[in-house]
């Protein structure tokens, strides 16, 4: 008993985390990713887990999570038709081949080079919540097929690295060739699903047997972790996108990105001291 009341705060701020994220990837496309790795990554350094392993067990446990977060975020853009089916095609199978190869990237990775590719990674993503359009079209309409496909590969390749499900890039990306950001944020979240997928199975081949790893793991994936999570995220998914569809984000845009940029200050502080 006393132990279970031991991790009580933690089980808090983790229930805490997966329903902000969830909410976040379904308001934003932008994955939940960008909260539930640095909360995961605190969460087991405090247990007294090396960061070198932490971050990569963040990471991991951030994929599977994902898994759920966009499965339910997708499905609740469909029934809005803001699912793209023609870019899926193009795009899924190079982000899906990309997300393998992430993964297999990270498993070779230092934890600090981790914590400074997503640290810098947040950075990306506060600015263009900050001071990035909805909308701002570069290009009247998407690039050519192979261009799609390797821009993809691009964006699957670096999410799986970083844990998260590949909005923060996508999301922009479409926008910029003239997709409805509806459309824009809808597709996105199905590519989550497509590198989650194979970008967890990729965490947990390459730490199995890996000395240091928190308790109760698969690999980089931790099972105590995501079954807190897995619940959390995928309920508040779907109301995300509801809002998503009647709500004006720009306020929104600026608290989340400047909260981004508090934690990705945080993190790289942590390294380069």
């Amino acid at each position: 008993m006393n132990e279970l009341v031991q991790y009580l705060p933690d089980l808090a701020m983790l229930i805490c985390a997966g329903m902000v994220g969830g909410f976040v990837a379904g308001l934003f496309g932008v994955g939940g990713g960008t909260i539930t790795v640095p909360v995961l990554y605190y969460w087991f350094t405090h247990m007294g887990i090396s960061p070198e392993v932490a971050m990569h067990v963040s990471v991991g446990t951030s994929l599977a999570t994902i898994i759920a977060t966009s499965l339910s975020s997708s499905r609740a853009h469909e029934k809005r038709g803001s699912v793209d089916k023609d870019i899926l095609k193009i795009w899924g199978p190079p982000i899906a081949v990309g997300a393998v190869m992430g993964a297999l990237i990270a498993g070779m990775m230092s934890g600090t080079s981790m914590r400074l590719a997503f640290g810098g990674f947040l950075i990306f993503v506060a600015l263009y919540m900050l001071i990035g359009k909805d909308g701002a079209v570069l290009r009247q309409s998407l690039p050519s097929a192979w261009w799609q496909r390797f821009i993809s590969w691009f964006i699957g390749t670096f999410s799986s690295i970083v844990g998260v499900g590949g909005g923060a890039l996508s999301v922009p990306t479409l926008a910029a060739c003239n997709v409805p950001m509806q459309r824009a944020v809808g597709t996105s979240s199905a590519f989550g699903v497509i590198i989650a997928l194979p970008g967890a199975a990729g965490f947990i081949i390459s730490g199995w047997g890996h000395e240091g790893l928190p308790p109760y793991s698969l690999g980089f994936v931790n099972l105590m972790a995501l079954a807190v999570l897995l619940p959390t995220t995928a309920l508040l998914a779907p109301v995300g996108a509801k809002v998503a569809h009647f709500l004006s984000r720009q306020v929104l845009r600026r608290i989340f990105g400047a909260f981004l940029l508090f934690i990705a200050a945080k993190m790289l502080y942590g390294v380069l001291s």
